[in-house]
């Protein structure tokens, strides 16, 4: 029952042994919300949302933090474009990316901290830093001296004398270039909160290492988040923190990105596939099968056919649920325990994709035994499927998808209509005992992924369990 994940700062899968046992305190980099997710922002989101769902089944108290950035350059750049208060798109994308993880079943955090509300706790951080002599004020800026701390850079593996440090504009008094800003002096027409040091804006950094001290105090178990923020966001939490005396994180856990063409997601590449576009095209319980099913350590390359590939793997997750629901004549419930095999595979660094194809095969035994009219074996199928459904997020039968269920009758209706006129046509074949024409509409179909079945009451078709 050890769970292993693959921390970042050991470069390898390690046991997870929790620091209270019985616990887990989890801190996942959250929304910068300058602008409406995109299909990469949210899928950070559902792989700790499926961390968070195993660790709860295997009987963890879970303590799961996502922070919202509130405030950033981005966010004031677009403000000053679109003649808008800063807090005012903050706001409106926050809820849109609250929409899109809630569309897709994330479940809501233990706290979400926005950055502007820990302007006190960032003070206090820094004059720690300061006194401790790891941090020093220059023009109203508050700067980390980078070389103060031995540790720096252990986490993304890189040489200090080989780093080229991104600046921002205003970023005067440095006494080495690599310093990064935790306290930005105030400019005409931006936001800013009165420090000891002048008035001016937190600087990103500094905002998730002061929200993770005061949430989970000074040593947490997990800290996730995107491979783009190894550095030099995680790397300068790290140093903020271990030389402001906390222990910090004690693993780091970092999920691929959604690519197209080979390049990561990004609103400034102009390659973004927005969340609130992809749900008026797609079910949304698809979109988290989509995004959540590959291991969270693989990119996934966006594409429309990988998403029709989706969603037909899950209509046949999703046809088999249906049809033993109706054999069964009601609602199964879900087995008290996952199989072996699936448990297995998520306590692996939450190997979702071979978890999953447990999913498959014990769909595949199902229907068999639907086929041979054993219901009782087909119950407890289903019964194992939503077990490992559940644990996904995925279990169609959850009321968080009960609002899709209209959707997906008005699809399946669309859908038997098309199949219907070609059953007609078959039909007409065979009265004229046109075995040939008959046999290839049937081969047709199931070309196509349908299983056709000749019943007393007519032809019946279902979704086929390749």
């Amino acid at each position: 029952m050890t769970i292993r994940l693959y921390d970042t700062s050991a470069r390898q899968i390690r046991d997870f042994t929790p620091l209270v046992p019985g616990c887990v305190s989890i801190y996942l980099c959250g929304a910068t919300v300058q602008a409406a997710p995109h299909i990469g922002h949210i899928r950070s989101g559902l792989n700790f949302d499926m961390m968070r769902r195993w660790f709860e089944y295997r009987g963890y108290d879970v303590t799961f933090i996502r922070n919202v950035t509130d405030i950033d350059d981005k966010i004031i750049t677009k403000s000053a474009e679109q003649g808008r208060p800063w807090w005012a798109i903050g706001y409106d994308n926050e809820q849109a990316f609250n929409n899109g993880y809630d569309a897709l079943g994330c479940l809501r955090p233990t706290y979400e901290p926005r950055a502007t509300g820990h302007v006190p706790e960032m003070i206090e951080m820094m004059r720690g830093l300061i006194e401790r002599g790891h941090a020093y004020e220059a023009d109203g800026n508050v700067y980390f001296d980078v070389r103060s701390f031995p540790g720096y850079l252990s986490l993304s593996n890189q040489e200090l004398d080989n780093l080229l440090q991104p600046s921002g504009e205003g970023e005067t008094g440095k006494r080495d270039p690599r310093d990064f800003a935790m306290w930005k002096s105030v400019k005409p027409g931006e936001p800013s909160w009165e420090t000891p040091w002048g008035r001016g804006r937190p600087g990103w950094h500094l905002e998730c290492s002061a929200m993770a001290h005061k949430y989970l105090g000074e040593a947490f178990d997990i800290h996730g988040g995107g491979l783009d923020l190894i550095f030099p966001h995680h790397e300068n939490e790290i140093a903020q923190a271990k030389a402001f005396g906390d222990e910090f994180a004690n693993t780091w856990v970092h999920n691929a990105w959604v690519t197209m063409a080979g390049e990561k997601m990004s609103k400034s590449l102009g390659n973004s596939v927005l969340v609130s576009e992809m749900v008026k095209q797609w079910r949304p319980i698809v979109l988290r099968y989509y995004l959540g099913t590959p291991h969270y350590r693989s990119m996934i390359e966006y594409s429309e056919e990988a998403l029709r590939e989706a969603d037909a793997a899950f209509a046949r997750i999703e046809g088999f649920v249906q049809r033993v629901v109706e054999k069964a004549g009601g609602p199964v419930e879900p087995a008290n325990e996952v199989p072996p095999a699936f448990a297995e595979a998520m306590d692996d660094d939450l190997g979702v994709p071979q978890a999953l194809a447990i999913v498959h095969t014990t769909v595949r035994q199902g229907n068999s035994a639907l086929a041979a009219d054993d219901k009782d074996a087909a119950i407890a199928r289903l019964a194992e499927v939503r077990a490992m459904l559940g644990v996904l997020g995925l279990d169609p039968l959850d009321p968080h998808w009960a609002g899709e269920s209209d959707r997906g009758e008005d699809l399946h209706g669309a859908v038997d209509t098309l199949v219907r006129l070609v059953l007609d046509q078959r039909e007409s074949a065979r009265a004229r005992k046109d075995w040939a024409t008959a046999d290839a509409i049937r081969d047709q179909l199931q070309q196509s992924g349908l299983v056709i079945e000749d019943s007393p009451t007519g032809p019946r078709w279902t979704l086929g369990a390749r």
